[in-house]
């Protein structure tokens, strides 16, 4: 069973931004029991999933940016959009959506292969005529964009998901676009990398509230890893990142694989980012840079089965944990940033709410992760339609163990659309009721941005947190 995770999840919210307590409809479901279908092409752009059937709640599934409509406006893309963050801050905070494209390098032919950058208007219902490729494919042969994070200072962040060589590059590369807001298109956009972080598989990225860096390395052995820069409150990039100190993750001492207990974080590099003497070894000749997974294995770090994305919430005591997911063993991992202590929060031990039983094989490479309005934790299943789902962990009493009567995971939206996997998805900061989730890499080639929405049934009055709520002026209470 999972480890006990003193994580009170009914009460999180996110570090860097207030969300609103208490509001969304989209934990006022029972388990997902309609199966998923695969649908003919013509309908994957009105049905890519199977959503929730409430009687008191209608949910709604809109293709808001499809790649076919993309290429015909003349924006470039090259596909399977990845991971979604908004502009969580400045003067239009959460009016647009940020991805990057994950196509590997395949041989230099730009828009085909090669990674970009999107940007989504969600302030416009004309929302395709609105979605601008900021950062075309092959630009600084960029490949395999995957992570997504929005910085204190006003940046956005991504990642290269693959290490190694392609096109001449070493890559697992983290770049910054610095500009995400301002900039027009490719012309102007301002796509950095930033090189004192280590090069590694990237996928989860996220801050802590003193802003330190938190990312993974996306290897069957990767390893967890946090970067605390010289001056955390920098206002740029080029500040934020030109000094700083690089750690890796030691659970219960270290050289162990999947372990939980006390974590201790072994510096790589000095407080200036030089790498320290005892990784040197680490470090690659061609460019200069520590490769992360070299210098993991020589610190004896803690290594999990392709840990990929993670979130940073705050606990309703103050404490913040970070919760990510190993998905070569199903499993879902919560640190404690305060007390230090890694556990297990779920696993295929951890009770499937519509049968009562443990979920078993039915959760299946948990991939990315997504806290709602409620503090509710999602996990998206890296899966091909129609086995790839959405799960909802179910925390009643909000001990965060999931183990009380009642309490486990609970099949959320289902995928329909053939061969492809949903990823990405994110909750509206600016509607509690709204959430984006892309459709990556179907077998059509038309990858979809899907916006999923849920209103209450007119007339039909709904009992939730003790409020009873009617036509008109809903409102919900925080549940206790």
């Amino acid at each position: 069973m999972p480890t006990k995770f003193a994580l009170t999840l009914g009460a999180v919210l996110y570090s860097t931004t207030a969300l609103s307590a208490g509001t969304t409809l989209f934990d006022d479901v029972a388990p997902l029991t309609t199966p998923a279908v695969v649908v003919p092409e013509a309908q994957e752009l009105t049905s890519p999933f199977v959503l929730p059937n409430t009687p008191t709640i209608v949910f709604h599934q809109q293709v808001i940016a499809d790649r076919n409509t993309q290429l015909g406006l003349g924006q470039q893309n090259s596909g399977s959009a990845d991971m979604i963050d908004t502009n969580r801050t400045g003067p239009d905070a959460n009016r647009y959506l940020f991805m990057p494209f994950e196509p590997n390098y395949g041989g230099g032919v730009a828009g085909v292969d090669g990674s970009g950058v999107q940007r989504v208007d969600t302030w416009d219902a004309n929302y395709n005529t609105r979605t601008v490729t900021l950062v075309n494919s092959l630009t600084d042969t960029f490949i395999r964009g995957d992570a997504s994070r929005w910085t204190p200072w006003g940046g956005w962040l991504t990642g290269e998901e693959n290490t190694g060589t392609a096109g001449g590059v070493l890559h697992g590369r983290m770049f910054e676009l610095t500009n995400p807001v301002d900039a027009t298109g490719p012309g102007d956009a301002d796509f950095v990398h930033r090189n004192i972080i280590p090069r590694v598989a990237h996928e989860g990225v996220a801050f802590d509230s003193l802003n330190n860096l938190y990312f993974i390395d996306e290897l069957n052995g990767g390893s967890l890893y946090k970067y605390t820069a010289a001056d955390p409150n920098a206002p740029d990039g080029n500040a934020f990142f030109g000094a700083g100190t690089v750690y890796v993750a030691k659970v219960d001492g270290g050289n162990n694989f999947g372990a939980t207990g006390a974590v201790q974080w072994e510096a790589l590099t000095d407080a200036m980012g030089q790498v320290l003497p005892a990784y040197a070894a680490a470090v690659d000749a061609g460019t200069g840079d520590l490769v992360g997974d070299a210098a993991a294995n020589l610190a004896l770090a803690t290594e999990f089965n392709r840990p990929e994305d993670m979130e940073i919430a705050t606990l309703g005591n103050g404490d913040e944990f970070l919760a990510f997911t190993a998905t070569g063993t199903h499993q879902i991992f919560g640190l404690d940033l305060t007390t230090g202590m890694m556990s297990v929060f779920a696993d295929r031990n951890t009770i499937d709410l519509a049968t009562g039983l443990p979920v078993g094989t039915n959760l299946a490479s948990p991939d990315n992760m997504a806290v709602d309005a409620d503090g509710n934790l999602y996990i998206v299943e890296d899966q091909a339609a129609p086995k790839a789902d959405i799960w909802r962990a179910v925390d009643l009493n909000h001990d965060g163990d999931l183990l009380d009567a009642g309490e486990g995971l609970s099949r959320w939206i289902g995928l329909q659309t053939a061969g492809a996997e949903p990823t990405g998805l994110f909750f509206s900061l600016a509607d509690p009721n709204v959430a984006y989730v892309n459709v990556q890499h179907p077998s059509s080639g038309n990858d979809a941005l899907v916006r999923i929405s849920a209103v209450p049934v007119p007339g039909a009055g709904l009992l939730m947190g003790g409020v009873l709520l009617g036509l008109v002026g809903v409102a919900r209470r925080k549940r206790s």
